[in-house]
């Protein structure tokens, strides 16, 4: 099913750089097109619902999420992660709220009791031993995958997504020197935005506005440095660069941590900047990884949770703690979420028209058509380096 939309305003989306528009108004106001988000472009393609450590002992369940369907994650008693429909066999109800969690033997629908092991097969169902029609080994828990890549966990709701290889493209050399598998949570803060996600993710994309909003940010990194990467895959990004004498992004330019283990030693002056879409943007420093995870809740509300990851090495730090970074981007991302408001606003408005990207906005560009493209095919797709519109 193809997305409610003008097709001749997505043609002008994917127009060559310097030439193109940005999207219609009515993806980022329209509740059908929002629905139709939730149905295919989230629950068709990978979307990341956390770290793997989050359920790294056997019986951890959670309830989350993916586009507009529920799913239960969970680790099985070999460690093996698991997810299945959050639909009870019985009469449909959901086994665990979305965003509890629990820790158990077996998933228990707490109507009915039907109760299920861990690998999804039915156990036990009250008052139906002995019928002749009740086959257990029928009843089982509809099976949804599930993956993980560099310590993130991933769940792809119908199903019929490209391979997670695929999806995450180039994005995997890109990233392999900050180790993401080994690093930890430090920090977590959870956000709600009164803007489309699709308006955070842009923001994230460029800093044209980062003289106008992010004093601090340059501070640290001066906002015209560095570029746009471009590799196989569903993502967009690019890097910038540290200002002489700053080791980090922080209040302080200074790091709490430890300079990440696996970096060359170019790297260690730059920021790095990727967005699997739809909705896992990561920002990787010298010394720690930032993440914000987007949540869609509404056409114009967007939940984010932001982690930061630091390695094994600088938790073994006497006196550790990276309040530094976390404060630096706190006040970066409220900084972020005003603008972001004030867009949504100002995309409400009758006389909004699709608008032109500046030479600074490469990587918002490479985000649009991958959007562009799922909405005229139903799907997120994979893209090649150097592909035309």
């Amino acid at each position: 099913m193809l997305a409610p939309l003008n097709p001749a305003a997505l043609d002008a989306v994917t127009a060559p750089f310097g030439h193109s528009r940005t999207l219609p108004r009515d993806a980022y106001t329209s509740a059908a097109l929002f629905d139709w988000e939730q149905a295919h472009l989230l629950a068709g393609a990978w979307v990341c619902v956390g770290r793997t450590s989050e359920l790294a002992s056997p019986g951890l369940q959670r309830g989350v999420l993916v586009g507009d369907q529920p799913v239960v994650v969970v680790c099985d008693r070999d460690g093996r992660l698991r997810g299945f429909a959050n639909t009870c066999r019985h009469r449909g109800s959901e086994l665990l709220a979305c965003g509890s969690t629990a820790v158990a033997g077996v998933i228990r629908c707490p109507y009915h009791a039907w109760t299920y092991g861990l690998d999804g097969r039915l156990r036990a169902a009250p008052g139906f031993r002995g019928r002749g029609d009740f086959d257990p080994s029928e009843l089982g828990l509809g099976a949804v995958p599930v993956a993980s890549w560099g310590g993130w966990l991933f769940v792809n709701a119908d199903g019929g997504g490209a391979p997670l290889a695929a999806h995450l493209g180039g994005m995997v050399d890109l990233l392999a020197g900050y180790q993401p598998e080994r690093l930890l949570v430090a920090a977590e803060h959870d956000y709600l935005v009164a803007a489309n996600w699709k308006v955070v993710a842009e923001n994230y994309h460029e800093c044209y506005h980062c003289s106008s909003i992010h004093p601090e940010l340059c501070a640290v990194s001066q906002p015209d440095s560095g570029g746009s990467d471009e590799a196989d895959g569903t993502w967009a990004g690019g890097w910038m660069t540290l200002r002489d004498g700053a080791e980090t992004m922080s209040l302080s330019g200074r790091s709490a941590g430890v300079p990440l283990p696996g970096l060359k030693t170019e790297a260690l002056r730059v920021v790095r900047y990727v967005d699997l879409v739809p909705g896992l943007l990561i920002s990787a420093h010298p010394d720690y990884v930032l993440t914000h995870r987007l949540e869609p809740v509404a056409v114009d509300a967007t939940r984010v949770v932001c982690q930061w990851l630091y390695p094994p090495e600088a938790f073994a730090r006497p006196g550790f703690d990276p309040v530094d970074a976390v404060d630096f981007w706190d006040t970066t991302n409220r900084q972020d979420w005003l603008a972001c408001e004030r867009v949504q606003r100002g995309l409400r408005s009758r006389g909004y028209q699709p608008g032109l990207l500046s030479s600074e906005e490469t990587s918002v560009y490479r985000l649009l058509c991958l959007l562009a493209d799922a909405y005229r095919c139903g799907r997120l797709r994979p893209r090649r380096a150097g592909a035309a519109a």
